[in-house]
């Protein structure tokens, strides 16, 4: 009897017990694999972002394409970036210059545009293009048929010449205050460089006036325009006075380029005079002959920046790249792309 009543009260624990335990076992099992769900989706999560740091990491300048305008065909081109250097420097700069000269200009060819896809600047471009190949608003640019036309014979050596200027800098930039400078450049001075808000609006502690000597070597040193006092008159809309004279250079910025003028009681700054009447250079002088304004010049552009042949002339003394590029450009540092092309990427990712 006793053990029946034993047994009874086992039975009747163990009908009461069971089914919590069923429960807390299917809780258990329940908050095991929600446990794992979210271990998982950590884990796939980590995964993902390593792979975009890998990405990242791994992306160079031999990825980044450059959106161009091709303005013969008509069309947008995706050229890789140090290809689309090599153009820029066999038609920016003359290909019989010194190695060293040919350095300083890729620099300042890669600065330009990495510089230009980093600020994402608003240009009146075609659709799909980041940039044009003429030299009016951004840099010019040929490609390797079109230099060939243009060196003819000389194609092989002028062709060697860029691309060992180009990729013995390659992966190099211009930096002020950790980011690519505006490298700006010209042709030739009037002996001296211009300050960036002399001819521009904005002040750039880089792009300061130096002095470039050897620019005299240069055959565009000097130049003369003539000019119909006719046209004259239209594309400056002035009249000129009825004494024989042009007018007055009333200033000059300290690099002797004309900061401002009058004619006949109009005053023009010597930036609008220059690119109206297509002067190779703000630094003039002028004289009027009968029917006819002859102006004479000294230098050729705007004398912002890096003179190509004051590159050259520096070279030929046996200075090498970066003693140019710090020359022409102010306290300014030769850096690595690699962290800006990981910046430029990732913006666009």
């Amino acid at each position: 009897m006793k053990r029946m009543l034993v047994l009874g009260i086992i039975l009747s624990a163990i009908v009461l017990v069971l089914p919590t335990m069923l429960v807390l076992m299917g809780s258990s099992n329940e908050e095991v694999l929600q446990t794992d769900n979210i271990v998982e989706a950590s884990t796939e999560k980590e995964q993902s972002h390593e792979s975009e740091e890998v990405v990242l990491e791994k992306t160079s300048a031999d990825d980044v394409m450059v959106t161009v305008f091709r303005t013969e065909k008509n069309e947008v081109e995706e050229i890789k970036l140090e290809e689309y250097v090599m153009g820029v420097v066999g038609s920016e700069m003359n290909a019989s210059f010194e190695m060293e000269a040919l350095k300083a200009q890729a620099l300042a060819a890669r600065t330009f545009i990495l510089q230009y896809m980093m600020n994402e600047e608003v240009t009146k471009t075609p659709e799909g293009a980041l940039i044009t190949d003429t030299g009016a608003t951004h840099q010019v640019y040929q490609d390797k048929t079109q230099l060939q036309e243009k060196w003819g014979e000389q194609f092989d050596e002028y062709y060697r010449k860029i691309e060992e200027a180009v990729l013995s800098t390659k992966g190099e930039i211009i930096t002020y205050g950790e980011k690519p400078i505006d490298a700006s450049y010209f042709s030739t001075s009037n002996g001296y460089t211009e300050n960036s808000e002399d001819y521009w609006e904005n002040k750039l502690p880089y792009l300061r006036s130096v002095e470039s000597p050897w620019d005299q070597e240069s055959p565009r040193f000097t130049g003369q325009t003539t000019i119909s006092v006719e046209d004259f008159e239209a594309k400056l809309n002035v009249e000129l006075p009825n004494d024989g004279s042009v007018g007055t250079i009333v200033s000059r910025t300290n690099s002797g380029r004309v900061e401002t003028a009058n004619i006949n009681g109009k005053e023009l700054s010597g930036k609008v005079i220059r690119e109206s009447l297509s002067l190779d250079s703000a630094d003039f002088q002028w004289q009027r002959q009968g029917n006819e304004v002859i102006v004479q010049t000294k230098g050729w552009g705007h004398g912002v920046g890096m003179s190509q042949y004051g590159a050259n002339g520096m070279a030929l003394e046996g200075k090498s790249y970066k003693e140019i590029v710090h020359h022409y450009y102010q306290d300014v540092k030769i850096e690595t792309t690699a962290p800006f092309i990981k910046q430029y990427v990732a913006n666009r990712s």
